[in-house]
């Protein structure tokens, strides 16, 4: 029984005269995705992408896990392709919903009939389709309200699909659609959830990480590593730059008031990333920030870091609290990872009383006793690269 997997877009039907932009985009998503499982011919007509086994080498459940988590896809399903036929529509939903059917107790048939040459309406499909899997599924009743399993047919130009219950997709809108920004990633919680969410809106990443040594070691970046390649599965490949960060650190903790290190310390991150994210064509910066968590995260504070970028600054956890945050951590599997015990420099030198309301011509002041050019210049000049999500084919 030949099967496919049907995938239904979202608001990109809602894009007008740009939505061929946004589905040419989800189409090389999905194949370049699918690279590395056999071969597969990805093609979209009638408001649904259409992902079909070209041989046996094609593995259909590892296809089906990597669609479920690419952005632009509302809901996808796995069927069976039938000849336009109603005994081969009526034969294929007893066979191939076979376990689902032992299953319920109660079911109904929906059916599009997108193609209108059948000689069906969608109305005589249901209940000739229905009637047949009664015959077959004697303990089986019809429940039109709240079924158990909705058998679903679609009559449309390539064959008749017979599929159950769709399955979530991730939503969202497909990566490279909404430009390319920098997340600065910590080990944390919530620089993991804030790139995933940024992502779903489209936007290419890049990862900046800044690290300490010997202060933070190899494995808390290795952690990074692993948390990025995590969001990738979603957002797909990325670059990670690590910034060496240990001098910067050093010099505001020997020169600067204790109460304005991580005022001052994140100020220099954001200046170092954006100009790491000039490089690389970046058009924002992106932080897991949200108003209030921390003493650096008060709407004085982050006025006060932004102060230093010249390019928008987005923040998509600004109003989610904590639980939400770590919910979200648990759906896209990072939060075992966040919560292992190797610091970043995000929490060395951390001041015993920071300042929560810190007064931006005292930071000013406070910062010239550094040499924030000749700093930031050093650190710039001994980045290291690490692909994140990248087929060894594609390296």
């Amino acid at each position: 029984m030949q099967e496919t997997i049907l995938i239904k877009l979202g608001e990109l039907v809602l894009k007008g005269l740009n939505r061929k932009n946004f589905e040419s985009v989800l189409l090389k998503n999905i194949r370049r995705r699918l690279s590395g499982l056999g071969e597969f011919e990805v093609k979209s007509a009638q408001s649904t992408i259409y992902v079909i086994p070209k041989n046996e080498d094609a593995d259909l459940d590892a296809a089906e896990e990597k669609i479920g988590k690419i952005f632009g896809i509302v809901a996808y399903s796995r069927a069976c392709v039938a000849e336009k036929e109603l005994s081969a529509i009526q034969k294929a939903a007893a066979e191939y919903l076979r376990e689902e059917l032992l299953d319920a107790s109660t079911f109904k048939v929906e059916t599009k009939r997108s193609d209108k040459k059948f000689a069906y309406n969608s109305p005589e499909i249901s209940n000739e389709v229905g009637g047949y899997l009664l015959e077959q599924y004697p303990h089986l009743s019809v429940n039109v309200h709240e079924p158990d399993l909705i058998v679903r047919v679609e009559v449309r130009d390539f064959g008749a699909y017979v599929h159950g219950n769709p399955r979530p997709g991730a939503g969202g809108i497909p990566v490279g659609t909404g430009g390319k920004a920098a997340i600065l990633i910590s080990g944390g919680i919530d620089s993991p959830v804030a790139a995933w969410s940024i992502a779903k809106r489209g936007v290419e990443l890049t990862g900046i990480h800044f690290a300490s040594p010997p202060y933070t070691s190899q494995r808390a970046e290795e952690k990074v590593v692993r948390l990025l390649e995590k969001v990738s599965e979603y957002s797909g490949r990325m670059e990670m730059i690590t910034v060496p960060f240990t001098r910067i650190q050093e010099e505001i903790l020997a020169k600067c008031p204790e109460e304005l290190f991580t005022i001052i310390m994140r100020r220099f991150m954001m200046r170092a990333a954006e100009r790491i994210a000039r490089r690389n064509h970046c058009e924002a910066l992106i932080t897991g920030e949200s108003l209030g968590q921390v003493a650096s995260q008060t709407m004085q504070a982050i006025a006060c870091t932004d102060a230093v970028a010249n390019m928008p600054v987005f923040r998509p956890l600004i109003g989610t609290d904590k639980a939400e945050i770590v919910a979200t951590s648990y759906k896209i599997g990072t939060y075992d990872i966040s919560i292992e015990p190797y610091e970043d420099c995000c929490t060395v030198f951390t001041p015993k009383h920071p300042r929560t309301r810190p007064i931006p011509h005292l930071v000013e002041a406070a910062e010239s006793a550094l040499d924030v050019e000749g700093l930031l210049a050093d650190c710039l000049q001994n980045l290291r690269y690490t692909k994140i999500g990248w087929y060894r084919k594609e390296e």
